[in-house]
């Protein structure tokens, strides 16, 4: 009788640096931006994140949408105002030995797809930045949106992407990066009334993207970073998902993940239904949409009035909520992507991604034993389901030895 070894295989946990926006003071990292790398990279260590997923975005100097206007206001840890140089790159890499942190990829997330030809420009003029230091660092992914061109259908967009997205990957290609889409919705994005504000949203899209990504030879760029608080939102569950995606051929576009969940409220679904809030919300004054980004952030209604993001480890789960994909089953998440997924496990990372709203403080001291305390649930969690793997799949297996159960199942309502 053959025995195979217990060998089970772990991802590499780390966090998002937008956490804790202003780790280092404005007035301390403007004149030295990347003291702001240095500082996240010590707290990474204080909270045992083996990896960091560094977050850029335009200065708030330079962004057109404030950060008022915005649920979760992104974090321009990486300061691109002027180009990263070498000089720059090996300051970063005395730190990441120094610390034992590494970076997992770099995030830039905006709207690549814009209307207007001047600020879509301005994005991607900026998202080159991007790429030439994730070149310099080493780094072989950058994480972000498609976007949209709210002035286009969904279809169009299409044509929009072939046109302005492409080129971003073909550059991607010439610097050997991959560019992972975050699959977020974007819902209050703007003050209309479209709810998929980047089309990347769904498997659906994601497979007529890569179609026209294979078509102009940069199908190995484009993959996606999945976050299953998104899946929530669209009523999905992370393991019929990944099952769609391996029926139809295209398991293997999944290449790392955001570890953050979504809790929805029966009652606000009752009220709104998963479309959201539609009128009354405060985005739009005197019969046209409000120039005040304090008003502009109730265009987020169309989710905040039906679910609420989770901090994985820090949320109580009544278990009918799992069956109804009302919240995550973290669980079954890192089982089901070892059982239906293309991955090199070992290589894949889990970025913890804090948006729970009432603990999003940003205060160190009170953040700290709250992110660590996450980080350290996400790996215990991916540990659990690794070593649920190894036996179902490896070990019994060997020995001829059965399962038991029945475990959760794909496509069941």
């Amino acid at each position: 009788m053959p025995v195979k070894d217990f060998e089970p295989k772990f991802m590499k946990v780390g966090v998002l640096t937008a956490a804790l926006q202003e780790l280092t003071p404005r007035e301390v990292r403007d004149p030295d931006p990347d003291r702001a790398i240095e500082e996240w990279l010590a707290f990474a260590r204080e909270l045992d994140a083996g990896y960091i997923q560094l977050s850029a975005a335009l200065h708030p100097t330079e962004t057109d949408v404030p950060p008022e206007a915005m649920l979760d206001p992104v974090a321009n840890t990486l300061d691109l105002r002027k180009p990263f140089d070498k000089d720059r790159a090996r300051r970063v890499q005395a730190a990441l030995k120094e610390y034992r942190v590494g970076i997992s990829d770099i995030g830039y997330f905006d709207n690549m797809l814009h209307h207007d030809p001047a600020i879509r420009k301005k994005k991607h003029d900026f998202m080159m930045r991007v790429f030439d230091t994730a070149a310099l660092l080493g780094v072989d992914a950058v994480c972000g949106f498609v976007g949209r061109n709210q002035q286009h259908s969904m279809d169009q967009n299409l044509d929009d992407f072939r046109e302005w997205f492409v080129p971003l990957l073909k550059e991607a290609k010439a610097r050997g990066l991959t560019y992972r889409v975050e699959q977020c919705p974007m819902p209050g994005w703007t003050t209309s009334d479209n709810v998929h504000n980047n089309i990347a949203y769904t498997p659906g899209t994601w497979i007529a993207l890569h179609r026209i990504c294979e078509k102009a030879g940069v199908g190995d760029q484009l993959r996606i970073h999945y976050d299953p608080s998104h899946a929530i939102l669209m009523g999905q569950d992370t393991r019929s998902l990944f099952q769609y995606l391996k029926d139809t051929g295209y398991n293997f576009l999944i290449g790392g993940f955001h570890v953050k969940g979504q809790v929805i409220d029966a009652k606000g679904v009752s009220a709104w239904g998963y479309g959201g809030q539609t009128v009354e919300r405060g985005d739009w004054k005197g019969g046209r949409p409000s120039d005040n980004p304090a008003d502009q952030v109730n265009a987020w209604k169309k989710q905040t009035v039906l679910c609420e993001h989770e901090l994985p480890g820090t949320a109580k789960h009544d278990p009918l909520a799992y069956l109804q994909n009302r919240t995550v089953d973290w669980l079954d998440h890192q089982l089901a992507a070892r059982e239906l997924l293309k991955l090199d496990v070992a290589n894949t990372y889990l970025i913890v991604e804090h948006e729970y709203p009432p603990a999003r403080v940003q205060d160190k001291a009170r953040l700290k034993p709250i992110l660590k305390g996450s980080i350290a649930f996400t790996r215990k969690v991916d540990e659990a389901a690794a070593c649920m793997y190894a036996l179902h799949h490896e070990v019994l297996p060997a020995q001829g030895i059965p399962v038991q159960g029945r475990g959760r199942e794909a496509y069941r309502t």
